[in-house]
């Protein structure tokens, strides 16, 4: 069972993510300032010999938090385990999972906002204590057994960090928050992605990737991958400015990153609701699209670029908005 919890969101994992994925600090482009201060964390703990505090890392869908976990185990020189929250239904499903770990291991749980609640008060004392209390049996046999743990460093991810409750968020020793990444830094992986897959790039061909890949690394090697194909097929594997280009012209992904989701939503609230404000229910159902979706991995980027704004009333689009996709501007009055 606990092969199945810790191998539950594996399936999603291509090979290719796995070969692109840094595995120290020093291959991990970008996030400086979060670089630097874990350096120093990781360093301190090993001289001393002792486990890595617990470790949240909150940030959109993208940015590396999968990948930053097992950075934090490489530097460790520690094995890693990998479970998803949704996954560990029941206390029975974690006692399975730190039955497994090993003295200075990293347990990796991903969405960890979504642990059912008597999921994690059992995760309390294994946090804090290193040890977990499970009840055997039921009605007047039943019995709680109480089990040590090595100590371990959990590291928690979410997109959600306000959906974690505050007694779990309080038990984290490092919290640590990922920023969209400069352009300049997508470049670099975009560089790096090259040359993990022998292809040849030019210059100005990654600064337009970096420009279209809002700022994400999972969707700047996401893109490359199609901008490959192009090159594979018109260009002798070449991957040039006018390659790139036509291929991402081709992908509906415009100078700025928006695809056609960003396009539908922003021209909802603009052509049904006259420019907002609007609530996020609305605009879902207009446009046919999950409102967990738009919430997590659409609107950080639109409030991020200036083409949105959230109000009290509900989301209204910007006068940015309006040029970007060339609409004459209609100024919203509350």
């Amino acid at each position: 069972m606990e092969e199945r919890l810790l191998q539950a969101n594996r399936s999603i994992e291509d090979d290719e993510e796995i070969k692109l994925r840094p595995t120290s600090l020093k291959e991990y482009i970008g996030q400086e300032d979060t670089k630097k201060n874990l350096k120093i964390f990781i360093e301190a703990s090993n001289l001393r010999n002792e486990s890595l505090d617990h470790v949240l890392i909150y940030g959109p869908p993208g940015l590396g938090k999968t990948t930053l976990a097992h950075v934090i185990a490489h530097e460790r020189k520690t094995n890693i385990k990998v479970a998803s929250g949704p996954a560990i239904e029941r206390s029975g499903d974690l006692a399975a999972i730190l039955s497994t770990i090993e003295p200075g291991d990293v347990l990796f749980i991903d969405e960890i906002h979504r642990l059912p609640k008597v999921v994690e008060e059992v995760l309390y004392a294994a946090m804090e204590d290193f040890v977990i209390n499970v009840v055997v049996g039921k009605d007047s046999s039943a019995r709680s057994l109480s089990i040590d743990l090595p100590p371990f460093t959990l590291v928690g991810a979410t997109t959600r960090v306000g959906d974690v409750s505050a007694p779990l968020r309080d038990r984290f020793g490092i919290i640590i928050k990922l920023n969209y990444y400069e352009e300049k830094d997508i470049e670099q992986i975009v560089k790096r992605t090259a040359r993990v897959f022998e292809n040849s790039i030019d210059d100005a061909a990654a600064v337009e990737l970096a420009k279209r890949s809002r700022g994400t690394p999972r969707v700047a090697n996401r893109l490359f991958r199609r901008v490959r194909d192009f090159a594979t097929i018109h260009n002798a594997g070449h991957i040039d400015a006018d390659i790139t280009k036509t291929a991402l012209d081709a992908l509906k992904v415009d100078s700025l990153g928006l695809d056609d989701v960003d396009i539908r939503y922003l021209k909802g609230i603009i052509e049904r609701f006259k420019g907002g404000p609007v609530g996020i229910e609305s605009i879902a159902a207009a446009i046919g699209e999950e409102q967990v979706t738009l919430e997590d991995v659409y609107e950080p980027y639109l409030l991020q670029q200036g083409l949105i704004n959230r109000t009290p009333r509900g989301r209204i689009v910007t006068e940015k908005a309006y040029h970007h996709l060339k609409i004459p501007y209609q100024s919203t009055l509350f």
